[in-house]
Protein backbone atom coordinates (compact mmCIF):
# COMPACT_ATOMS: atom_id res chain seq x y z
CA UNK A 1 0.00 0.00 0.00
CA UNK A 2 2.80 2.38 1.05
CA UNK A 3 4.62 1.94 -2.01
CA UNK A 4 2.10 3.26 -4.52
CA UNK A 5 3.03 7.00 -2.74
CA UNK A 6 6.23 7.60 -4.31
CA UNK A 7 4.91 11.46 -3.28
CA UNK A 8 6.10 10.64 0.69
CA UNK A 9 9.38 10.20 2.12
CA UNK A 10 10.15 9.77 5.24
CA UNK A 11 13.11 12.04 6.48
CA UNK A 12 15.01 12.56 9.69
CA UNK A 13 12.78 14.97 10.81
CA UNK A 14 9.42 13.54 9.69
CA UNK A 15 7.34 12.93 6.26
CA UNK A 16 8.86 15.42 3.08
CA UNK A 17 5.51 15.00 1.03
CA UNK A 18 5.13 16.54 -2.59
CA UNK A 19 2.20 18.38 -3.65
CA UNK A 20 0.68 19.87 -7.24
CA UNK A 21 -1.02 22.51 -6.04
CA UNK A 22 -4.00 24.20 -7.54
CA UNK A 23 -4.93 27.92 -6.32
CA UNK A 24 -7.78 29.20 -6.90
CA UNK A 25 -10.02 26.15 -6.47
CA UNK A 26 -13.75 26.73 -5.68
CA UNK A 27 -13.82 23.67 -3.43
CA UNK A 28 -10.57 22.73 -1.03
CA UNK A 29 -9.28 19.17 -0.49
CA UNK A 30 -7.20 16.66 -1.54
CA UNK A 31 -8.37 16.01 -5.60
CA UNK A 32 -6.34 13.07 -6.03
CA UNK A 33 -2.59 12.15 -7.80
CA UNK A 34 -1.12 14.34 -10.57
CA UNK A 35 1.83 12.83 -11.99
CA UNK A 36 4.00 11.65 -8.46
CA UNK A 37 2.59 14.15 -6.26
CA UNK A 38 -0.60 14.13 -4.56
CA UNK A 39 -2.96 17.06 -5.85
CA UNK A 40 -3.82 19.74 -3.28
CA UNK A 41 -6.49 22.32 -4.41
CA UNK A 42 -6.75 25.77 -1.93
CA UNK A 43 -8.78 28.80 -2.52
CA UNK A 44 -6.36 31.39 -2.49
CA UNK A 45 -5.29 33.32 -5.20
CA UNK A 46 -1.38 32.32 -6.33
CA UNK A 47 -0.67 35.82 -5.42
CA UNK A 48 2.15 37.57 -3.02
CA UNK A 49 2.28 33.60 -1.34
CA UNK A 50 -1.34 33.37 -0.18
CA UNK A 51 -1.67 29.85 -2.25
CA UNK A 52 1.21 28.39 -0.27
CA UNK A 53 0.30 29.98 3.10
CA UNK A 54 -3.30 28.34 2.50
CA UNK A 55 -1.65 25.12 1.39
CA UNK A 56 0.30 25.18 4.44
CA UNK A 57 -2.59 25.83 7.19
CA UNK A 58 -4.72 22.78 4.97
CA UNK A 59 -2.11 20.41 5.84
CA UNK A 60 -1.92 21.42 9.37
CA UNK A 61 -5.33 21.19 9.96
CA UNK A 62 -5.41 17.73 7.98
CA UNK A 63 -2.83 16.22 9.58
CA UNK A 64 -3.63 17.43 12.98
CA UNK A 65 0.01 19.09 13.54
CA UNK A 66 0.06 22.51 14.47
CA UNK A 67 1.40 25.15 11.45
CA UNK A 68 4.36 25.36 12.79
CA UNK A 69 5.35 21.70 11.66
CA UNK A 70 4.06 22.19 8.09
CA UNK A 71 7.43 23.39 6.13
CA UNK A 72 7.89 24.40 2.80
CA UNK A 73 10.92 23.19 1.88
CA UNK A 74 10.30 23.65 -1.88
CA UNK A 75 8.50 25.05 -4.94
CA UNK A 76 7.72 28.98 -3.74
CA UNK A 77 6.41 30.03 -7.06
CA UNK A 78 5.72 26.83 -8.49
CA UNK A 79 2.95 24.49 -8.30
CA UNK A 80 5.24 21.78 -7.21
CA UNK A 81 5.83 21.85 -4.17
CA UNK A 82 7.52 20.17 -0.94
CA UNK A 83 6.67 20.32 2.45
CA UNK A 84 8.13 18.67 5.38
CA UNK A 85 5.52 17.34 8.09
CA UNK A 86 7.64 17.28 11.47
CA UNK A 87 7.30 14.50 13.76
CA UNK A 88 5.03 12.93 11.58
CA UNK A 89 5.56 9.34 11.00
CA UNK A 90 4.76 7.67 6.99
CA UNK A 91 2.71 5.24 8.11
CA UNK A 92 0.02 8.18 9.49
CA UNK A 93 0.38 9.81 6.55
CA UNK A 94 -0.13 7.01 4.56
CA UNK A 95 -3.22 6.02 6.64
CA UNK A 96 -4.59 9.93 6.29
CA UNK A 97 -4.49 9.95 2.69
CA UNK A 98 -5.54 6.88 2.01
CA UNK A 99 -8.60 7.62 3.93
CA UNK A 100 -8.49 11.05 1.64
CA UNK A 101 -8.55 9.11 -1.21
CA UNK A 102 -10.93 6.74 -0.62
CA UNK A 103 -8.70 3.63 -1.28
Amino acid sequence: MSDSYPFLRSSKQGVLIDIHLQPGARHEGIKGIHGERLKLAVNSPPVDGKANKRARTFLSSFFHIPKSDVELISGGSSRQKSFLLKGMKRDDVVSAVSAALGS
